[in-house]
């Protein structure tokens, strides 16, 4: 029997809500599967800060660096706004990526059929819709140095550096060129540079790495016009690579379209080692302790670390199915609800008691 070793951090928010049936499910699903998870937990983000003063506490990344997998449930929240930005709960975030070298980072946008009638959109415009957007995560203007605020002239003035190596560029385009393969075989790669050099840089890097994947048809679009074409015809893209400040952007935007936040998870992942895996919605602090909070993207990002870190795919499997079910017999948590015939609207725990129902029912 398989060992795996996972390390969960409930985090901040409705974070401790959609782990805990999280891990019930992780835990359905090596039993069906036949491996043991061994799950130890910790602190990051604000919680970590009032309980030792760190968002990262040197504890948290030791654990996390031995693991196999970590999954997160957010960080932040309005009660650490004032902190200053060094001292912010995004910081453990931000550090858990570097020093995890977790430089790709997977957001699918997956329409399951039942929901089509919760997007903003048309259901003609986003039925079976299906994008993977992969986001570069430890480099560009989120990273980049110098950075700062300071006096020049007599007043104040903010700056950001936007900056890519050529390295950085080359290994994310290889993670869009290879998870292409195993789909539709067509790349996006998004930029803007028609006025930017690093994009231009960005471009030529992607277009040369192309010469090694002769299956993957690649074609590049401004990052405005990517936007605007996400809302008007979104099943155009098959799989999307761009930057760090471009990708956190557009995933947002993917993400409306699948009705809510609540519904996707993702993967941020390492050339090798331990991956990340966490729902897109954050802390949602707003909500936290309702029960109303949707747990299914935290679930989802489960079956997404099965996949990608685990290489159990028959566990991703099962538990994506068992989301479909629940969604097929009508069941929806707030953010979902559209108030149509057969809808049944339920609270958090009732949703993952739902799940664990499906799962357990094969």
């Amino acid at each position: 029997m398989k060992n795996y070793s996972i390390y969960a951090l409930p985090g901040d928010g409705i974070g401790a809500e959609v782990m805990a049936p999280a891990l019930e499910v992780a835990a359905a699903a090596a039993e069906r599967v036949g491996v043991r998870l061994e799950v130890n937990q910790g602190l990051v983000g604000g919680i970590a800060i009032d309980e030792t003063g760190s968002p990262l506490p040197a504890e948290t990344l030791q654990q996390a660096e031995a693991a196999d997998a970590v999954l997160l449930g957010g960080v932040g929240g309005p009660k650490w706004d004032d902190l200053p930005t060094a001292e912010r709960p995004e910081k453990g975030l931000l550090g858990l990526r570097q020093a995890l070298g977790l430089f790709g980072n997977l957001r699918p946008a997956l329409l399951f059929g039942p929901l089509a009638a919760a997007s903003s959109l048309k259901s003609e415009l986003v039925a079976d819709l299906d994008i993977l957007i992969i986001r570069e995560l430890t480099g560009g203007i989120y990273f980049g140095e110098p950075r700062g605020v300071e006096i020049r002239d007599n007043e104040r003035v903010g700056f950001n550096t936007l900056v890519y190596s050529e390295h950085e560029i080359e290994r994310i385009a290889r993670v869009g060129f290879e998870l292409a393969q195993k789909r539709d075989r067509r790349l996006c790669s998004v930029d803007k540079a028609n006025v930017l050099e690093v994009s231009q840089l960005w471009r030529e890097i992607v277009t040369s790495v192309a010469a090694d994947y002769p299956d993957v048809a690649l074609s590049h679009m401004y990052v405005d016009n990517a936007a605007m074409q996400l809302v008007r015809a979104p099943k155009q893209f098959d799989v999307i690579v761009t930057g760090n400040m471009f990708g956190d952007i557009l995933s947002d935007v993917a993400a409306m379209l699948t009705g809510s936040l609540g519904m996707l998870p993702s993967a941020s992942l390492a050339a090798t080692g331990v991956g990340l895996y966490e729902p897109v919605h954050g802390t949602a602090p707003d909500i936290a302790g309702q029960n109303i909070a949707n747990p299914l993207a935290m679930i989802l990002s489960v079956a997404m670390m099965y996949r990608y870190s685990l290489d159990q795919g028959e566990a991703a499997d099962l538990i994506e199915g068992a989301v479909a079910s629940v969604l097929q017999a009508g069941l929806r948590t707030a953010d979902i609800h559209s108030g149509g015939e057969g809808e049944t609207l339920v609270g958090t725990q009732a949703m993952a008691d739902a799940v664990m129902e499906a799962f357990d029912g094969g």
